[in-house]
This record gives structure tokens, C-alpha cells and sequence, in this order.
């Protein structure tokens, strides 16, 4: 018989606050003997869901609860911090109809209330009381409040008031027990208000965490909440240990004297009866011409889709009949309108101009997504699986992202709000959790641990995915050793460990929406999240109760593509059908087999640079194999591929029936639709239950994996002896082959790729190889404007534009736009790229060219344009960018004479208003004369400008760095190209790939294979230094080094500093030696521990003969030297018959020396071996 049961608990989404896990949370419940126990957050509902699922699982009831905020006047009155402590209040729901007004409650405090809190008046108290037991909460409840105000009469108002809101027996007044002062003068007045009201009591321990042990651990997480630390005087604190999960008897010891209160809590936890349904739809329907039927319009639709995309002839029986089946599936499992919903956005963007994507996950598998348009890729041809896209044998939601323009994705969500209305779409929650690095730091911080002892430990965690303490003490030997031999290491880790994976902050996701038939808060409690409404529910929730949710995600280099295809109509007059590439031109395979992938989607990385140059595409299905196979897992399958590709004849099948399976990707299995195919075809399994396997397969679960390669190698016959499944040995695979195969399809599902999600991404990917194929200058035109206001990534590509060939120009008065432009072949640079220089100043110029014509001079410009917005600030912009330099005038002069002219074009327009000249404006004197005449020399451009040189080229990059933010007509660094490749082992370029936002997708968000403590020489100039005095009073300095990729920021320490002060100065061209840091969501860092100049060097070279004499042994002879004495000078291949000289790869350089020297003399002899 149950004795007791906790109603008033906090779990780890109280966000900072709740140290209960729901998981240890239930399994405690069950240990202590408990069948039932609430969940009451503060103020959201976040994890209702998971406990309901958690507890249900474990046999233990679950009641749906939370600790509201109350504001004692209008939830709408937000002034002067009056309201910044709101009261508490537990909510608890009887049944479905007191959920519903639950979510309701919880809802408006946010949208309508929240203020500091998330706050809800009586008003809505009244409202919504349908269905809901209430408790009057901890001292922070309005009737404790009142209580410890001496105001008894307020509280007896307010326990009456609320008695009558909630009826008699749903409203109770709740005892602590907790070892506070206070409590036990609230306890004491709260019995009498019950004698004298009638109002029952109820007994609850207001839980914050599981045992009376982990009290330090919540007291670290308040510290962590609250940024204090355990050593401030002034932090939150709960002052006593109390608040756990206690056992019934622990409770009825407390309560023995209130016997009432405590079974009070047994009778409220049997009338709370929530029942949560999972998996039935809640989908919108979607409004279709009258007298039509849904079906039938999709069918129609779809079929008039089928028209458009294949001709005629190519109209075969197959691809009805698969159309056919898709949209029987589609009907069968309930779908219809979901289709009909994406196909009208899909259309509304595309009749709007808003570029979409050729699609996206497993949706490109299916035909009737293709004819409706939501996906531009065929799936007949690439075979793409419709099963993996909605499995008849598994009910599980489709799932269709689609990527939209990145300027214009807002544009398609509020038509989607605006169709079906605001309240039934919103944005989705997604949580940040405290991962294994940050868990340790945030933890360090609260225990006041000196900083650099934190860091070490942090570091000592490998940084990767999924790693977690746990994890680390298993691979790190040394962590260990940290931890068993360090008591102030221990309690940080095993405080870390405790509050490890728990949720830190609520966020919205980047691009999920949700779409539901009904109100939202029927199904879901909402919140207001950086001024978006958002679900308190996160995606995987949602689709369990049945609500849509799609991803709209804002792909830039959509963005780029259509701006390219814009340029190129514009300057060629040409039409391009983007999305009607043949995806089979041997000229982009080249350009991508060159490893010209700079700015090509998902292609640009170093890594997948490298290995499109050793892959030589060929072919579409190349790209799309390409994709799949860059990651880490299928990585392994690089160097197979390849060779297979270059040497078909290699290619061996375990069994004929793989060949049309596999040959596309040269026998290698690579997607995970062909582990599908594999199992339809060999062993006769649907297509439904071979999507099953492949997931099971992923998983690794063993028993089940045992079982079946029981099926996969037999069958499966039912009890009559039909056969299910055929089996690969009664369709003709001897046994031995099948667990060949199975083996085989085992080690690979686990990281195998959608096929579908691959040749989705090879599309953009082929079609922005096209664009840079054959409009070079359009297209890196395009690449630059999307990454205004970035000059890392400006500077990479303006550096792939001179590889190009294209030659990139400053702004130009007569010849800027607001962005880049292409001009006779060449890249103009817009004039909102210029630092002070405003867009309403841009397009008053460009306005005022384009309707009076070009601008003759700087006079002329300054008389024309309005003095309001070009002020003195931006010409002097202007000028120094280089703006004017087409005028011929050095930019010299013209900063010399700027500001006079414009005083004197004022002071004419001056007088011009005022219309004509004073009794006071008539010359007086001699002097004034003077003045009038040097205003004369200001209104004739003739001769006005002082005869000076021009500034130094240096002067003249440095300006164009000021004011563009990276360096135009020249580089600095230009000249120091050799020595940089001959000394520098990493670029910006390396540090900063996958930190800048990483497109939507596959993303590899690789890096150079960087690690902690690396160590690397970097060089370029310094362009800014920041000093700062340490704790000690030494001076340690913040560089940004600049090469000519990019930007990267050096860290110098006291020592450093002060050995290399004279080097280390702004604009000095520096190498610098270091090691690496990297610290999770940071930029990698390089700590200084060298500082030397660089200096142009005299390049020698290593020259080998190599004649009849010299043969194959001696020469791997020579290699192996040349391998050991590696350094950076070139060594070159002489020979003599063919009288050609090849320069050898990077590896075999050498550091000359004459030892070096001798060894390679003695083994090709003399005068075989010379350096010039």
C-alpha cells in the first residue's frame, strides 16, 4: 500500500536549478518503495514527456505538474522591477482537460506575463482552474509571503480566494519540513488557517536533487546559474541539505504529528490520471479546391507533375507503377495532406523568385516529391529508395527539410503562420546541455579552482563527440592518475560527472517548425524565445505526438547561386535553368579533378580538396560517392575506391547478383540503400522490412543482429510453412558467401550514408562547380557578396580570385554599387564594404550617378551629392579606399584639399539658400578680399591641388586595409610568397574551416587535423596588438596576425613579450613559432614562443642526375636519404636522356647540410649531386 508520495519535485529542467536526472529520478522512486511521484518545474513544462515516458516504462505512476510563477497584480504590468520576485504556486492535473489547461497556463505566462518570470494572474487562474489540483508551494508562495509579512488576514484572503477557484479538495496548503527557521513559523499558521478554513493539508519536500549527498552538487549548480562562486558570502544558497527525494518513512517521521498531510499526499496522486497519447496525427488539413477530394488532387497533381519531368517516351509503366505505389503508401498511412501542405509552399516560394533546394534527406528518394517539386532529383535514375524515405512497415512521420535562399527563408515561414494561422506554427525548443570539457570548466569556476589548474584537466578530455567524463578516465591514463592521486581534482570530477549531459539553457533550433490542425497549446506548452514563439517540446517529442514538424533551413550558397545567375543575365544576357543541368560535363569534372573547389559546396575543404584530385570524377555518381565517403567511418573506404575506379578490371563480387547493386560505386558499398537492395535482392526481404534491418544493422544491436542473419541466410517461414522471407540460400547463395556478405553490410551499416541526402548535396555542389567553371568572375562575385562583413573569408576568396586569374578592384566612384559587381571581366568591390561610409550615403551616390551620369571629379562629386549623409568622414573614407583614384588625381591631394572644398561648397550653398548677400557679407577690407578669392580658386578645379607626391605603396595598402578591412591593389605579403610556403606549416585558413558557419548538411567541419599543444609556425603581418596586465604586473599582448588567407589571433605571455617587444609591433611581416590552443566553441589560438622576421631568402635547389648509371635500388636509396634529412629545400630530378628536370614532391625536400650532401654522393656519386 502506498504511504507517500512526493508532489513537489524539480528535475533537471528547473534549468540550473533541479539536480534530478528524470532516469535516476524514477529508479530512486522505485527503490524507495514509491508507485507514484510528480514533476513540478519552475514555470515550464520541458520535461513532462520524458518523465511520463520514464516513469510509465518503469511501472510508476506519473503526475504531469508544475511550480507556476503568480503575479499578485495584472500579468500585464511590466514597470520598475516591482514584480521581479513573483510568487509560487504548484499546479498538478487530474486528468487530460487539466493537461490542457496546464499547457494553457504555462503558455500565457511566457506570451502574455512574462516579466523577469513567466508570470499568470488570478485572471488566468480562473480560467483554466478546469481539471487542476493546487498546492500553495515553498516560503516563496503569496501565502507563506504573507504569512512571514505578519499579514495573516492576506493570507487567509488569499487561501479562501483560491479555494474557491480550484473547489474544495483541489486546493491544499503545503508543510515543508526542511530545517528552515521560517518554514516552521509558515508551518504553525498554515495548520491554524486550515482549522479555521477548512482548507485540507498537504505534506511535500520541495526536491531539488535525489539524496541528501548531491546537496554539493546543487550548490554548485546555483553557483553555476548565478556565476558565483561556493566561496561568495553573497550567493543563492538553500541553507539547509533537506531538499531530496525522501524515503515514506523518513516523511511520515517528519509528518507524525499531521498524519493527514501525509495521506492527503496518497489520495491527491490517485486523482491525477494523465494519459498521454503518442503517435496519432495531428496534421492540418489543407485547403483544396471545391469539390475536389485530397486524394485526388495529390493524384492529379502528381500526375501532372509526371508530365512536365519526363517526356513522352520516357513515360514507361514502371515509373506509373512506382508513382502509383508511392502514393497508395502515402494515403494508406495518412499523409496526404502532408504533401499537399509542402508542395504549396514549395510552390509559393518558387512563383515568388525565392530559390529552393534541389532537396534534401531521404525525401529525394521519393517520385512523387519529385513531381510535385519539392525535390529536383530524380530518383529513378540515381536509384533512391522510396522506403527509406517512408517506411509502410515502420509508422514513423516523413520527413521533408527543405533549403531555402538564406536572405529570404523568414519569407516562406510567415506565409506558412499566415496560411494557417499564428496560433497553430511555431518555432521549435532545442537544449544546450553541459558537455564533458564545459561541464568541468563551468564546475572549476564554481568551486574557485585557480583557472590554469581547470584548464589542464578540461584538456585532458579528448575532444570529440559523444566523449564524456566517464569515457575520458578510461582513455586518459594520466586523467586518471590526476583523479585517484588529487582530492581537489576527485571533487571536481565526480561534481562534473553528477551534472554532466544536464540541460544548461534553452535555445530555438536554427530551422524547425511545427505545424498543428488545432491550437498548439492542445498538444504542446509554448514560450517566448528571443522574441519567436517556440515549443517547450523538442523535435523528437513533437513527432511522437503526432504534430508536423519541418526543417526550413536558410542555405547560403542557394543565395550565391541565384545572385551568380542574376550577374550572368546581366552581364551576358544569358538565361540560365540552373536546375536543368545535365550533371554530366567533363569540363566541371576536371575543374573539380584540378582541386579547384575553392567556394564549391560541400567540395572547398583541404581534405576533400585533396581527394576529389585523387578521386579525378568522372561522372555525377562519383560527386555523390565523394560525399558519402568524406567522413570519418567510411573514410576507410577512400583508398578502395579509388583504386577500383582507376583499375576496373580489380573489381571482384562475393556474387553476381551485387554487380547492378554495387557497380556505380566501382563494387564498394557505400550507401545505405544498398545495404537495402542487398537484402531485397539476395535474400528476397521487402523493401519495408529491408529498411528495418539496415536501422537495426546501425544500431549493432547483437542478439537481434544474430537473428537476423538467421533470416537473411534461411528465410522466414510461418507456422504453416509459407515462406515471409526467401532467404539467400534458397535463392541460390551458398551459405559460406551469405555471411560473407552479411559481415560485410554489418561493419558498414553503422556509418553508411543516405544515398538520397548525398545526390541531393551533389547537386549544388555540381551546379556551383558549373557556375565557376563558366562564369568564373559571376560566381566569386556572388561567393564575396555573401560573406559581407567577414573579411576572413573575403580575403580567402579574393586570394582564389587571383589564382583565377580575376583581378579584383577597389571601389570606384563612378563604377561601385552597394556590393560586388562584375565590370568588363573584372570584380569591382561595393562601396558598403567601405568602413564609414553608410548604405543610405551608397545609394544616394549611385542615385544620383544614375540619373545625371558619371561624376568628373571630386568637385563635382561633393556639389552634387547630398552634404547630409556624404559627410567629411566618408569622402575622407572614399578617398583612402581608392574610390576616386580613376580621376587620375593622387589620393594624396586629394586628402589635402577635401575638407576645404567641401567648407567652400557649403558656404556657397549657404548663401545660395539664403539667396542673396547681407549688408554684413559685403567685403569691409583688404582681407576679406583675400578670402574671396581663395573661395574663387575652391569653385575652378584648376590648380587647386598642392603639388605633392603620392604616398608610399605601403601608406596606400594600409589605408585600403583600414577602410575595407583587407588589402586590395597589393599584399604585403605578396612578396614573401616563397619563403611563407618554404617555412609555414598552417594558414588561417586551417584554423578557421568549420568555426565560420558551417552550411546546413553533411558538413565534414573538418580541420587540418589540429590538436591541442601542436606545434606549427604561422606567418603574415601583424595588424593589431592589444596589451593587458596580468594578475602579476607583467605585460602579456593579443595579436592578430594576418596572412594571406585570413586572420588568426596569437596570444604572447609576459616572457615572450619582453624577449621579442621590438618584433612584436603592428604592420611588422613576422614568422612565428607556437603551439596550438583549442578550447570547445573558440577559434583555435596560436600561444607564442618565437618571434623572428621574415626575410626575402635566396632560394638554392638540390639537383640529382639521373643517367644510365643510376639505377632503380640506388634511387630508393637516395629517396630514403632525402626522406630522413627532410627540410625546405627543393630537390630536382635531372635526366639526362630526356634533358628534362622535375621538381619531387614536398616530402622528399631536404635541410641542406654536408652531411646530407656526402650520403647522396656516395651512394650516385659526385658528380651526380649539385646545388645552385
Amino acid at each position: 500500500m502506498q504511504r507517500f508520495v512526493h508532489l513537489h519535485v524539480h528535475t533537471e529542467y528547473s534549468l540550473l536549478d533541479g539536480a534530478n536526472r528524470i532516469k535516476d529520478l524514477i529508479k530512486r522512486t522505485k527503490e524507495l518503495g514509491m508507485d507514484s511521484i510528480a514533476i513540478t518545474d519552475h514555470g515550464v513544462m520541458y520535461g513532462v514527456v520524458d518523465f511520463y515516458k520514464e516513469a510509465v516504462n518503469n511501472g510508476i505512476k506519473p503526475i504531469i505538474g508544475c511550480e507556476i510563477y503568480t503575479t499578485a497584480g495584472s500579468r500585464f504590468d511590466k514597470k520598475d522591477g516591482r514584480d521581479s520576485d513573483p510568487g509560487h504556486m504548484v499546479l498538478l492535473a487530474k486528468n487530460n482537460v487539466g493537461y490542457k489547461n496546464l499547457m494553457k497556463i504555462v503558455s500565457i505566462g511566457f506570451t502574455e506575463g512574462f516579466y523577469y518570470k513567466p508570470r499568470v494572474d488570478m485572471e488566468v487562474l480562473e480560467k483554466y482552474s478546469e481539471g487542476l489540483i493546487a498546492l500553495s508551494a515553498c516560503l516563496s508562495g503569496d501565502i507563506p509571503k504573507a504569512i512571514l509579512n505578519n499579514n495573516y488576514k492576506k493570507a487567509e484572503e488569499l487561501a479562501l480566494k483560491l479555494n474557491s477557484i480550484f473547489g474544495q479538495d483541489n486546493f491544499y496548503l503545503e508543510l515543508q519540513m526542511n530545517g528552515i527557521e521560517e518554514q516552521n513559523i509558515v508551518n504553525q499558521q498554515l495548520i491554524k488557517l486550515s482549522r479555521e478554513t477548512g482548507i485540507p493539508l498537504i505534506a511535500t519536500n520541495d526536491a531539488h536533487y535525489l539524496r541528501r549527498e548531491d546537496a554539493r552538487a546543487h550548490e554548485i549548480l546555483l553557483c553555476i546559474q548565478t556565476g558565483k562562486s561556493i566561496n561568495d558570502e553573497d550567493r543563492m544558497m538553500f541553507s539547509s541539505d533537506d531538499f531530496y527525494i525522501k524515503s515514506p518513512e523518513e516523511m511520515e517521521e517528519l509528518f507524525k504529528n499531521i498524519p493527514e498531510a501525509i495521506s492527503n499526499t496518497v489520495s491527491v496522486a490517485q486523482r491525477c490520471n494523465v494519459e498521454l497519447e503518442f503517435n496519432k496525427l495531428h496534421l492540418p488539413q489543407f485547403s483544396v479546391p471545391e469539390g475536389r477530394e485530397p486524394y485526388e488532387y495529390l493524384r492529379s497533381l502528381c500526375y501532372q507533375g509526371f508530365e512536365r519531368r519526363y517526356p513522352e517516351e520516357e513515360r514507361d509503366e514502371d515509373k506509373k507503377n512506382r508513382l502509383e505505389y508511392e502514393l497508395s503508401i502515402i494515403k494508406q498511412m495518412g499523409y496526404v495532406d502532408y504533401f499537399l501542405i509542402v508542395g504549396d509552399f514549395i510552390r509559393y516560394a518558387k512563383e515568388n523568385g525565392i530559390m529552393v533546394g534541389p532537396g534534401r534527406g531521404s525525401a529525394a528518394g521519393s517520385l512523387v516529391a519529385y513531381c510535385l517539386e519539392i525535390t529536383n532529383i530524380d530518383p529513378i535514375k540515381y536509384s533512391l529508395l522510396f522506403e527509406r524515405f517512408l517506411n509502410p512497415e515502420r509508422i514513423s512521420m516523413p520527413d521533408i527539410d527543405i533549403d531555402f535562399c538564406f536572405e529570404r527563408r523568414q519569407e516562406v515561414i510567415d506565409y506558412v503562420v499566415e496560411k494557417y494561422g499564428k496560433d497553430r506554427v511555431a518555432q521549435i525548443i532545442t537544449f544546450g546541455t553541459m558537455a564533458a570539457r564545459a561541464v568541468i570548466r563551468d564546475v572549476g569556476r564554481a568551486l574557485d579552482m585557480p583557472y590554469g589548474d581547470v584548464d589542464v584537466i578540461a584538456k585532458m578530455i579528448p575532444f570529440q563527440p559523444g566523449m564524456s567524463i566517464d569515457k575520458a578516465l578510461e582513455l586518459n591514463p594520466e586523467l586518471k592518475q590526476q583523479y585517484e592521486e588529487d582530492e581537489k581534482v576527485r571533487e571536481l570530477i565526480n561534481t562534473a560527472r553528477l551534472l554532466e549531459g544536464m540541460p544548461r539553457h534553452a535555445s530555438t533550433h536554427a530551422a524547425g517548425v511545427v505545424i498543428s490542425k488545432d491550437p498548439l497549446t492542445e498538444y504542446v506548452p509554448l514560450q517566448k524565445s528571443e522574441g519567436s514563439v517556440t515549443t517547450q517540446f523538442t523535435m523528437g517529442l513533437l513527432e511522437e505526438l503526432g504534430l508536423l514538424k519541418m526543417d526550413f533551413l536558410g542555405l547560403r550558397t542557394l543565395t550565391v547561386i541565384r545572385d551568380a545567375v542574376n550577374l550572368i543575365k546581366k552581364n551576358h544576357g544569358r538565361e540560365i535553368g540552373i536546375n536543368e543541368l545535365k550533371m554530366d560535363d567533363p569540363k566541371v569534372f576536371k575543374l573539380i579533378g584540378e582541386g579547384k573547389t575553392s567556394g564549391v559546396f560541400q567540395l572547398e575543404s583541404a581534405g576533400m580538396t585533396q581527394f576529389m584530385k585523387e578521386l579525378q570524377p568522372s561522372s555525377f555518381e562519383d560527386i555523390i560517392a565523394g560525399i558519402s565517403l568524406y567522413r570519418p567511418g567510411p573514410m576507410d573506404q577512400i583508398p578502395r575506391y579509388i583504386k577500383y575506379k582507376r583499375n576496373p578490371e580489380l573489381i571482384k563480387y562475393d556474387h553476381p547478383l551485387l554487380e547492378g547493386i554495387l557497380n556505380v560505386t566501382y563494387g564498394c558499398m557505400v550507401y545505405q540503400e544498398q545495404v537495402m537492395q542487398v537484402v531485397r535482392e539476395l535474400a528476397g526481404y521487402s523493401m519495408g522490412r529491408a529498411d528495418l534491418v539496415r536501422r537495426a544493422m546501425a544500431k549493432k544491436k547483437i542478439s537481434v543482429m544474430e537473428q537476423e542473419r538467421k533470416n537473411f541466410i534461411h528465410g522466414i517461414d510461418d507456422e504453416e510453412g509459407n515462406i515471409i522471407v526467401m532467404g539467400a540460400v534458397r535463392n541460390g547463395v551458398d551459405e559460406e558467401t551469405a555471411n560473407k556478405i552479411f559481415d560485410e553490410m554489418m561493419d558498414f551499416a553503422s556509418y553508411a550514408f543516405n544515398k538520397s541526402h548525398a545526390a541531393a548535396y551533389a547537386v549544388v555542389a555540381y551546379q556551383t562547380a558549373w557556375l565557376k567553371c563558366y562564369y568564373p568572375v559571376e560566381f566569386m562575385a556572388a561567393l564575396l557578396n555573401s560573406f559581407l562583413g567577414n573579411s576572413d573569408k573575403i580575403s580567402q576568396y579574393i586570394h582564389e580570385c587571383r589564382n583565377l586569374g580575376i583581378e579584383v578592384l577597389p571601389p570606384d566612384i563612378n563604377e561601385s554599387d552597394v556590393k560586388f559587381t562584375v565590370v568588363n571581366g573584372k570584380i569591382r568591390f561595393g562601396m558598403a564594404a567601405i568602413k564609414n561610409v553608410g548604405e543610405n550615403a551608397v545609394k544616394s551616390i549611385i542615385l544620383e550617378r544614375n540619373s545625371r551620369g558619371s561624376y568628373k571629379g571630386l568637385r563635382d562629386f561633393l556639389e552634387r551629392v547630398d552634404g547630409k549623409d556624404v559627410n567629411k568622414r566618408c569622402v575622407e573614407s572614399l578617398i583612402k579606399s581608392g574610390a576616386f583614384d580613376s580621376m587620375g588625381i593622387f589620393r594624396s591631394k586629394l586628402i589635402a584639399v577635401y575638407e576645404k572644398m567641401m567648407d567652400g561648397i557649403s558656404q556657397i550653398r549657404k548663401k545660395n539658400m539664403e539667396g542673396q548677400l547681407s549688408l554684413f557679407d559685403l567685403p569691409s577690407d583688404r582681407n576679406s578680399e583675400k578670402e574671396q578669392a581663395k573661395d574663387r580658386l575652391l569653385d575652378d578645379d584648376s590648380d587647386i591641388y598642392p603639388d605633392i607626391k603620392e604616398y608610399p605603396n605601403k601608406v596606400i595598402l594600409s589605408m585600403e586595409k583600414e577602410m575595407l578591412g583587407l588589402y586590395i591593389s597589393g599584399h604585403p605579403l605578396r612578396e614573401f610568397e616563397k619563403e611563407i610556403a618554404q617555412r609555414v606549416n598552417i594558414f588561417s585558413s586551417d584554423l578557421n574551416t568549420g568555426q565560420e558557419e558551417v552550411e546546413e548538411g553533411i558538413g565534414n567541419n573538418e580541420q587540418k587535423d589540429l590538436y591541442d599543444g601542436m606545434i606549427v609556425t604561422v606567418g603574415g603581418i601583424i595588424t593589431s596588438k592589444k596589451t593587458k596586465t596580468t594578475k602579476n604586473n607583467n605585460l602579456m599582448a593579443f595579436l592578430t596576425l594576418e596572412d594571406l588567407y585570413g586572420t588568426m589571433e596569437i596570444i604572447v605571455f609576459p616572457t615572450v613579450l619582453e624577449k621579442y617587444s621590438k618584433l612584436v609591433e603592428i604592420e611588422n611581416i613576422v614568422l612565428i613559432k607556437g603551439r596550438i590552443s583549442i578550447k570547445e566553441e573558440e577559434q583555435p589560438k596560436i600561444i607564442c614562443e618565437e618571434v623572428s622576421p621574415l626575410k626575402k631568402t635566396v632560394l638554392r635547389k638540390l639537383y640529382l642526375r639521373v643517367n644510365d648509371d643510376v639505377n632503380n635500388e640506388l634511387m630508393e636509396s637516395a629517396f630514403c636519404i632525402l626522406k630522413f634529412f627532410g627540410g625546405n629545400t627543393p630537390v630536382c630530378l635531372y635526366d639526362e636522356q630526356q634533358n628534362k628536370v622535375k621538381v619531387l614532391e614536398r616530402e622528399y625536400w631536404v635541410s641542406l647540410n654536408d652531411i646530407v650532401l656526402d650520403e647522396l654522393k656516395s651512394v650516385l656519386g659526385d658528380e651526380n649531386v649539385r646545388v645552385s
